[in-house]
């Protein structure tokens, strides 16, 4: 299979350039205003340098508010629910299914996220992938760190000081995460060994997890993004109020702000080492490379932490940054769903997209500065009835389907099941903390007019599913889970 050309680019030091390889990084819970393409106050050196070498999707928006909800548009390019009525990927063409058919060696890493893994088809068409998602033990002791993960941040954070006294004794630097969970370095090797040991074409796909709760960066990363250098007591009590279900304060929720910073930088500077290996074999200049977040995060923008079932722009608005070779940098306004990589990875790679894929490819915006199509984002989430119930959703059978719609100015969200809906103007309200729709004005009523067909629409092609067809997950990944607070 022959690489797509991408023509001369003037200057820069990159000219005749060839898509030899794609890097996709996808990076947990990553909000826009945690990186420096989005927020100048941000410290994220090495993703922006490939913001400035490549495109920034200003308006990218994920499919959904979490993982599970978000994921089959990153790598199936198709919406959650529609084919089976149930999250993954297991009975639809996947991207590395698409890419291995055509002759590209495909690798995947986890960072242990128990969602995307085999019980869910993640594993389909990758000639390595590895969840790193490991056992909990069969003792007491492990089953309960394995479900108490704020127990198992406190024992590691209190034992930080002497595992760091040790780590310095021995002459290593402390860029290694207080919580060894994260399982950052386990896939940043993993990718090496892939780069170092296979030839062109690949496509790698690598995810992170350290900007998921609990946030627990490296002590160099805290300075790094903070004059006011949290120390391990802080972190403790802050993991603590959360972790029971307190009230956070306007403190802890200042120290949870730097500790996902911080951890967001954590994940930049890995970035920068897996680029130096791309370097170190001699495939940087002819690799592209995607970075994106499969979801945001909420830090009380809307009453809660994390990323509970809502539909707001914490949530769903995302980092998509694309370096390809060749390609100018530019940034592009025009709203884009995530659904939008696979056949973007596919058309660089010299793969045909399959029909069932909902996606465009965005390769000529990205060479050429084309205007991406103009058409609204769909994104879901289920709710309980309490927006913190547990356990948290996983089928459409565990609470009120929520849809919302977006383009570049507006979002509609509707409860399909009770007829709720709330408009909310971005650019005038990018909090969107004021409903447009009570007591709408012509042009708002408009707009719920031209939106609400689109979310009932897509309300309507979700599949109930059969719940006797649900995969079995063992009681190991299912501790996992619990571990990330998914009961």
């Amino acid at each position: 299979m022959e690489a797509l050309s991408t023509g001369v680019r003037d200057g820069g030091g990159r000219g005749d350039s060839e898509t030899s390889n794609v890097v996709l990084i996808t990076v947990d819970s990553l909000r826009t205003d945690a990186i420096g393409p989005y927020d100048d106050g941000r410290h994220s050196p090495v993703i922006d340098s490939l913001a400035e070498r490549g495109t920034v999707f200003e308006r990218a928006f994920a499919t959904g508010n979490w993982t599970p909800f978000s994921f089959p548009s990153i790598l199936a390019s198709r919406p959650v629910f529609a084919d089976t009525g149930r999250i993954g990927v297991d009975e639809v063409p996947t991207l590395p299914e698409t890419l291995s058919e055509a002759g590209v060696s495909t690798a995947g890493f986890n960072a242990a996220n128990g969602f995307l893994t085999s019980s869910w088809g993640y594993d389909d068409g990758f000639d390595e992938f590895e969840p790193f998602v490991a056992s909990v033990g069969s003792s007491i002791y492990s089953r309960y760190l394995a479900t108490h993960p704020t127990v198992e941040a406190w024992l590691q954070l209190a034992a930080s000081p002497i595992r760091r006294a040790a780590s310095r004794l021995r002459g290593n630097a402390d860029d290694r995460p207080f919580l060894d969970t994260s399982r950052m370095f386990d896939v940043e090797h993993a990718a090496t060994d892939f780069i170092e040991g296979t030839d062109s074409p690949f496509f790698l796909w690598i995810h992170y997890m350290d900007t998921h709760t609990p946030y627990v960066p490296a002590p160099r990363y805290i300075r790094e993004v903070s004059s006011d250098l949290i120390g391990t007591p802080r972190m403790i009590h802050a993991h603590t109020r959360t972790g029971l279900g307190w009230e956070v304060g306007d403190r802890t929720l200042s120290d949870l702000r730097t500790l996902y910073q911080a951890t967001a930088r954590q994940v930049d500077a890995s970035i920068g080492r897996l680029l130096e290996a791309l370097s170190a074999a001699g495939a940087r200049e002819e690799t592209a490379i995607l970075l994106a977040g499969d979801h945001g995060e909420e830090f009380q923008e809307h009453g809660h932490l994390a990323h509970y079932p809502k539909l707001y722009d914490e949530l769903i608005r995302v980092p998509l940054i694309a370096d390809v070779p060749g390609a100018d940098g530019r940034r592009i306004e025009g709203q884009i769903g995530l659904d939008a990589i696979p056949p973007t990875i596919a058309e660089l790679l010299g793969a045909d997209a399959p029909e069932i894929w909902e996606g465009e490819s965005l390769v000529s915006t990205v060479r050429e500065g084309d205007a991406p199509p103009d058409e609204p984002v769909v994104s879901v989430t289920v709710r309980g009835q309490e927006v913190t119930a547990q356990p948290i959703p996983r089928s459409l059978s565990d609470g009120d389907l929520l849809v919302s719609v977006r383009d570049r100015d507006w979002t509609y969200i509707e409860n399909v099941d009770t007829g709720d809906s709330e408009l909310y103007h971005r650019p005038s309200d990018p909090i969107q903390g004021t409903d447009r729709s009570v007591d709408p004005s012509e042009e708002e009523r408009a707009v719920v007019e031209e939106f609400r067909p689109i979310a009932r629409s897509h309300a309507n092609r979700l599949s109930d599913g059969d719940a006797a067809s649900k995969p079995d997950v063992d009681d190991d990944l299912e501790r996992r889970l619990e571990a990330l607070g998914y009961k």
